[in-house]
């Protein structure tokens, strides 16, 4: 049953299951959030899938200009389709993730639309709203405290200067 994801179990749910990322918006430029996230979750495993028209290659991987060009060269494949982009531009990459037979629709760390959020949901597809991918991946399998800082403490004893 589609839902509009919120708690941490359901979203470790959707880390555990799903493989194959279609990465909308990941930018070739390496200090934009999108690269970062994107080398953190290929070197997790998961298979990122690059969506962006104004590039060939990022990563190494190729770049498809639309989710419906990339669903032609890997039918079926498409799992999740996180997206880095403005809010307003997310309705029609939720029609284009519906059309392709996504499982879920992940819109990251500022990207937040009610009635995409809705339209996924009625179409069968689980919603993460205002999340990172990445972030909520280092918080369960380790590298991140509860509030998304890797603080680097290992023990509370307070170190002597």
């Amino acid at each position: 049953m589609a839902r509009l994801i919120e708690s941490a179990a359901e979203r470790l749910e959707i880390l555990s299951t799903y493989r194959r990322i279609a990465m909308v918006g990941l930018s070739g430029n390496p200090y934009r959030p999108s690269h970062f996230a994107a080398i953190y979750l290929l070197a997790e495993g998961y298979d990122v899938m690059p969506v962006n028209p104004r590039e060939q290659t990022i990563l190494g991987r190729p770049c498809y200009p639309s989710l419906t060009k990339l669903a032609e060269a890997r039918p079926g494949e498409i799992e999740v389709v996180d997206i880095f982009r403005n809010p307003a531009d997310v309705p029609p990459i939720v029609e284009e993730a519906i059309a392709v037979g996504a499982k879920v629709v992940w819109m990251q760390l500022g990207v937040v639309n009610e009635a995409a959020a809705r339209r996924a949901v009625e179409a069968g597809l689980d919603v993460v709203m205002d999340r990172c991918m990445k972030i909520e991946h280092a918080r369960f399998f380790g590298g991140l405290n509860l509030i998304g800082l890797n603080t680097g403490v290992v023990s509370a004893k307070r170190l002597r200067r």
